[in-house]
């Protein structure tokens, strides 16, 4: 089996469990507004034991506090349920997202939203899909014609003025922002051309792994705030900036002068 076919077959696999526990699950807060459920670890447990069966030396960075770092080329970066809250709380937007990177560089990723039945893949030099349809970014070419998408970290009680005023300044000058509490089905979303560009502050190596490959392949690009690719894996997610490439420019300039 390849990885390829491995990647495909657990995140259908776990989008099952996710599915199957839906509108049946209590959660706990691991802090404020960040929250777990069975399926977070049911999920996880799925993919974990398919991955240590088909490629036991490949390492892996899950959300649900489980690493493994040997130093290997490939490390697998798996969030087991993306949209806990939603989930949690019966909001039908989640997803499973795992991304595999090479030496650091995004190889492989796959989104599967259960709830539409949709599966997002890409691979390195091989283009984007979702359910075999090949995904290409929007031609919009400026902020104040875009759909933009969003989220919030969990520290937002603490800093909402911060994360306000980027916000405030895209809502007044594109045409609207959405907030769908999934920023893997996010960047999907803007691989498939349904958003024009998407940011967000305080993500997690494992928010935003798929959707960096899913985005790049399909014709857009991703960086950090200081139209930066991420030089290592601890920096990966913290602030992401994902578009169709033409309005990327005028998405930094509107970041850099809130900071």
């Amino acid at each position: 089996m390849t990885r390829r076919a491995l990647l495909t077959r657990v995140l259908r696999r776990a989008g099952e469990v996710l599915r199957r526990r839906f509108g049946r699950v209590s959660y706990r807060e691991k802090r404020r507004a960040d929250l777990v459920t069975a399926a977070d670890l049911e999920s996880q447990r799925l993919i974990l034991a398919s991955l240590r069966r088909s490629f036991p030396g490949d390492d892996y960075q899950a959300e649900e506090d489980a690493t493994r770092k040997t130093g290997s080329e490939r490390l697998w970066l798996i969030d087991p349920l993306d949209g806990t809250a939603n989930y949690a709380h019966g909001y039908p937007a989640s997803c499973v997202s795992i991304g595999v990177l090479r030496r650091g560089e995004p190889e492989l990723g796959g989104v599967y939203d259960p709830f539409r039945d949709e599966l997002f893949l890409a691979e390195r030099g091989r283009g984007a899909t979702m359910n075999g349809r090949r995904l290409r970014v929007t031609a919009t070419a400026r902020v104040a014609q875009s759909l933009l998408v969003t989220g919030f970290p969990y520290d937002r009680a603490e800093r909402a003025d911060a994360y306000l005023a980027p916000f405030k300044t895209f809502l007044t000058s594109a045409h609207d922002v959405r907030r769908s509490g999934s920023a893997a089905l996010d960047m999907s979303w803007i691989a498939a051309g349904r958003a024009d560009g998407f940011w967000e502050f305080g993500l997690h190596p494992w928010d935003v792994a798929a959707g960096w490959l899913l985005v790049e392949e399909a014709g857009g690009r991703v960086t950090d705030f200081h139209a930066r690719r991420w030089r290592s894996v601890d920096e990966l997610g913290a602030r992401t900036l994902a578009t169709n490439g033409r309005i990327h420019s005028g998405m930094l300039a509107v970041l850099r002068k809130s900071r």
